[in-house]
């Protein structure tokens, strides 16, 4: 192995050991937590160090938001794959992003509601973020009939996320989150 292979891997490993512990860190304490700082303490590296990887918290959070997005992907193309029927999976699809959600509070927030330096709705969009998005499409495709389906899956995503957010907030009953869900199944699936 040349001495330029071994850095380059030691050099991603850095990456993802900061990456790893901001979610770690945000998980446990929160986004305000996660300082250059405290990054560099917990990884054992000096600040320089992670300013070498990041140019600051915000690259960081923007990328745990990527690593978010891939794994939102996933949990969505799982749950269409399973779908015997479309209005199946734009259940299982909801369900998914629902519960993705609620199992990963800082992710989520670091993902679609904390200031992160993405760009979303453009050419320059990262291909992870994409992808969320088009399992999203996938999954309403079949029930969009002659609408646009652009259209018709932002205004699904922005459901879902609404739902999400105003019950993490205290704004909805918990306890009626199956119910509200299988609302908006049934108007997107009519």
């Amino acid at each position: 192995m040349s001495t330029q292979t071994r850095r380059e891997r030691e050099r991603a490993e850095r990456e993802r050991a900061i990456i790893a512990a901001a979610r770690d860190l945000a998980l446990a304490e929160g986004w305000d937590a996660v300082t250059t700082r405290r990054l560099a303490a917990e990884i054992e590296y000096s600040q320089p160090v992670l300013y070498s990887h990041f140019k600051g918290k915000d690259a960081i959070m923007a990328a745990v938001a990527v690593e978010g997005f891939a794994e939102l992907a996933a949990a969505l193309a799982a749950a269409r794959a399973s779908a015997a029927t479309p209005r199946q999976a734009v259940a299982d699809v909801a369900t998914a992003y629902t519960t993705f959600a609620e199992q990963r509070p800082a992710l989520y927030d670091a993902m679609f509601t904390l200031a992160v330096d993405l760009p979303f709705a453009s050419q320059d969009v990262p291909t992870d973020l994409a992808r969320g998005f088009a399992e999203l499409a996938d999954a309403v495709r079949p029930i969009a009939g002659d609408d646009d389906l652009e259209a018709v899956t932002e205004t699904f995503w922005s459901g879902l996320h609404g739902l999400v957010t105003l019950m993490r907030s205290g704004r909805l009953r918990h306890a009626d989150h199956d119910r509200r869900l299988a609302v908006l199944v049934d108007r997107f699936t009519r």
